[in-house]
């Protein structure tokens, strides 16, 4: 999407021209089919994300393969952002709350992989997988986001289904897994603070290749810098380590995030954080088609609630927004 210009004459007779904010859709949409569809393919693709760094983490340190993959990204969608708008890019004033969509995705990855250290993956998941909570409380204040009592009750019977698949018996020391749920809930808050963020702030209003190039070159900056610090710089270019750093980079870090952003774009971003609970469950399939991972009855029974969760929402009608004036800060 192009910024339009606005030009106008200057004292000299000379034509002055300043970039605008792209054109916005009226108002976000409820979840359709194509939505459906696409937030299908995305949580299959994060939920192989997970095996794909597993598998390769004895090359690239999971940190390492994060901070490549955004720095790849930050690469291309700079390229486009100064193609289309030029080297004024960044001076439409979305600078300070870009900056700040950058860091809230920054810290997500940073406390989820410190979790990782002291907790269970299922545990640092469920906690992670919180944020559609703290999306939709923190958005409440949007008359088209506020949630009917039957969209809590999804969204509860949705994270219960999380809880029950994942949450288990753990051979760590308790005070250990707590201070890596403790990580993995920060992680989780701080997602449902960038959703907040883009919706609210100026940042929101910007093309979607400059929203992601705000969160994607943040992200590669402070990971590698983690990654030095901590001691995880580890690099091996195994041809397994190059298949899976390029299909983070182009398909999760490009492709992706192009589409997820669109979306957020363009309907409800309460409505479409419940969809992304089905990531974990992907992962956990896939994990047990290539990494041979057993899947019991529980994980089942999980999934099922999962799912329930997620149709009873999408079964109801949906909220009409009552305030026009708010239904304008769309995030492309």
């Amino acid at each position: 999407m192009k910024s339009a210009a606005a030009c106008s004459k200057d004292a000299g007779g000379g034509m002055t021209c300043a970039n605008r904010m792209p054109a916005l859709p009226a108002n976000r949409r409820p979840i359709d089919a194509r939505a459906m569809g696409l937030m299908l393919m995305l949580c299959l693709i994060w939920g192989g994300q997970q095996v794909v760094m597993k598998g390769v983490a004895a090359d690239v340190a999971p940190v390492m393969q994060l901070a490549i993959r955004f720095a790849g990204a930050a690469v291309f969608f700079a390229v486009w952002v100064l193609r289309r708008e030029g080297r004024h890019a960044f001076s439409d004033g979305t600078l300070p709350s870009g900056l700040l969509l950058g860091l809230m995705f920054s810290l997500e990855f940073l406390f989820v992989g410190q979790a990782l250290v002291y907790t269970s993956a299922a545990h640092a998941i469920v906690f992670l997988y919180s944020a559609p909570i703290f999306t939709a409380l923190g958005l409440q204040i949007l008359p088209e986001e506020r949630l009917e009592p039957w969209h809590w009750a999804g969204i509860g019977a949705a994270f219960l289904g999380l809880v029950v698949a994942f949450l288990g018996p753990g051979g760590r020391p308790v005070l250990s897994l707590l201070f890596g749920d403790l990580l993995a809930l920060c992680g989780g808050i701080a997602w449902g603070l960038s959703n907040i963020v883009l919706r609210r702030s100026r940042v929101g209003r910007a093309a979607v290749p400059k929203t992601v190039f705000y969160q994607v070159a943040t992200a590669a900056l402070l990971l590698l810098t983690f990654a030095a610090v901590t001691g995880q710089f580890r690099l091996i270019a195994s041809a397994p380590a190059v298949a899976a750093l390029l299909f983070q980079t182009l398909i999760i870090s490009i492709v992706g995030y192009l589409v997820w952003f669109w979306l957020l774009s363009h309907y409800l971003t309460s409505r479409l954080m419940l969809l992304s609970l089905m990531t974990p469950l992907f992962g956990v399939v896939f994990g047990a088609l290539l990494l041979h991972d057993a899947i019991d009855v529980r994980f089942a029974v999980g999934s099922a609630l999962v799912l329930a969760g997620i149709l009873f929402v999408h079964a109801q009608p949906a909220r009409r927004p009552t305030d026009k004036s708010a239904t304008g800060e769309n995030a492309t």
